[in-house]
């Protein structure tokens, strides 16, 4: 499709620029053949040598939100997770109700004493009498890794905290494992490290085809900050107010008029909130 362009991708590394993968990225969205076709054929002639991957997403997001809203807000998840922040306890809770939706009870934020010292869990996971310690590293830089270390430290708090959980009698369940989830992703370190001693990773693409982002299409469970009818400061004061997916907002008007929605923008944000959720 005409001729070879480089881009520069988030991480600042040079890559031959595929509009198969804009195509394929599109598709997965839940664009329309004709609608993919559209965008590719509008972006195509400003594509340059340089040009960041970023104004890329930014020009397709863009077109992609006059045809088809609910799309756009698929498309935009990666920036959405992004946006959860400054804290990181928007993210603990998607990481929660990601895991409730798969038949473990959550808590989040829970203190537990070590063997040595107390720690501050972000979300403790239960299952079948076995118990799960889930760190969340929650990025607001897409060009953010977590490396070797993270999963180094958080291995060994896992271990501090397991041999207290599993020698107390009062305890009926089995402290397991330790997990780490971050919405970026692990250098090839972090997953070697992991693997070898059983710390399970959870990323935006790891493991392959079960990562963050297909679990959160799957389940759909996405953030507030996906969505497309709220600005960026309605978001922000909507997760103020502890509504953080999507789907809570159907039982959240009160706390939307609380922000200053009128009764219209509300039935706009609801009606998007349905057709994402495919309710």
């Amino acid at each position: 499709m005409g001729k070879q362009v480089y881009i520069k991708k988030s991480n600042d590394e040079i890559e031959l620029f595929s509009f198969k993968k804009l195509k394929q990225s599109l598709r997965s969205a839940g664009a329309s053949k004709d609608v993919v076709e559209t965008i590719v054929n509008r972006i195509q002639p400003v594509i340059y040598d340089g040009m960041s991957s970023n104004e890329i997403y930014k020009k397709s997001f863009s077109l992609l939100k006059k045809y088809n809203k609910v799309s756009a807000s698929r498309y935009s998840l990666k920036r959405a997770l992004l946006e959860l922040g400054p804290t990181g306890y928007p993210f603990e809770r998607l990481v929660g109700a990601l895991l409730k939706e798969k038949g473990y009870k959550t808590q989040v934020s829970v203190i537990l004493n070590g063997e040595c010292v107390t720690h501050e869990i972000d979300v403790l996971a239960e299952k079948d009498g076995n118990v799960y310690a889930i760190e969340c590293k929650f990025h607001s830089d897409v060009k953010a890794t977590s490396n070797v270390k993270v999963p180094l430290y958080i291995n060994s708090r896992f271990l501090d905290i397991q041999i207290q959980w599993n020698i107390n009698s009062n305890h009926t369940t089995h402290l397991k494992q330790g997990w780490l989830v971050t919405n970026t992703r692990f250098t090839e370190d972090a997953i070697n490290y992991a693997k070898c001693v059983g710390l399970t990773l959870l990323s935006w693409d790891y493991p392959k085809n079960n990562g963050l982002k297909a679990n959160i299409d799957t389940l759909d469970l996405y953030p507030v900050t996906a969505l497309t009818t709220l600005n960026k400061k309605e978001k922000h004061q909507l997760i103020d107010n502890d509504v953080v997916l999507v789907k809570e907002l159907l039982n959240a008007s009160e706390k939307m008029k609380n922000i200053g929605l009128s009764d219209i923008r509300i039935q706009r944000v609801l009606n998007e909130v349905k057709q994402l959720c495919e309710i």
